[in-house]
């Protein structure tokens, strides 16, 4: 056995970095080429850029938009906060985190019935209630997508502020409307970042 013990250690090493070689370098670089390839926006962040070439976003990452600014879409409702300070701030991309709030607790009762009431005020028409995206967090505090129902609800406020015909609107809420991925897993969802650009360059009338 002491014999073969130096023939096993060279052969140990030798598959260590064969091994080493083939996961480590080969098989990353392959992924990364046919990603770059196949896959060359999603492998990149999906970003956003303007006319003049600055990434302005991404479609996977949400982003704030001012909720008493009435001429936009809001996104739900997020629970991240300031990593440096714990303070509330919305949609902090460095900070990725949900409420935690179990259904039956209190601050998150009272947090909904406040948004309820304050959506019931400001959104124009509601018949059938308030879609849960509206006042509920995602785990992550990032989501970018809204439900349909939500961008109906709202589309319909900002055809108001905005003066645009509601079918007009209602078109563009259609145009960007996703569907469920391989059309079966999720539900139809707006991203709200590329609606509400999408509404900045007039695609509305």
């Amino acid at each position: 056995m002491l014999r073969s013990l130096p023939r096993e250690i060279l052969i140990g090493i030798r598959l260590t970095l064969v091994f080493g070689l083939i996961t480590g370098i080969i098989y990353p670089l392959a992924i990364t080429g046919v990603s770059q390839v196949l896959f060359h926006d999603q492998a990149n962040g999906s970003l956003i850029t303007d006319k003049s070439g600055q990434v302005i976003g991404s479609t996977l990452i949400g982003q704030w938009f001012d909720p008493t600014d009435s001429r936009y879409f809001h996104p739900r409702p997020s629970a991240t906060v300031d990593p440096s300070t714990g303070a509330a701030l919305p949609y902090a991309a460095n900070n990725s985190a949900g409420s935690n709030y179990g259904p039956a607790s209190q601050n998150l009762i009272n947090r909904v019935q406040a948004q309820v009431q304050q959506i019931m005020a400001t959104e124009k028409n509601i018949v059938d209630g308030v879609p849960v995206d509206m006042v509920t967090t995602s785990f992550s505090g990032l989501d970018p997508d809204i439900s349909v129902a939500n961008a109906d609800l709202q589309a319909q406020r900002i055809a108001a502020v905005r003066g645009i015909d509601p079918a007009k609107m209602q078109a563009l809420v259609d145009k960007y409307t996703q569907g469920r991925v391989l059309g079966i897993f999720g539900e139809p969802h707006v991203n709200v970042l590329l609606i509400n650009l999408a509404l900045d360059n007039g695609e509305a009338g």
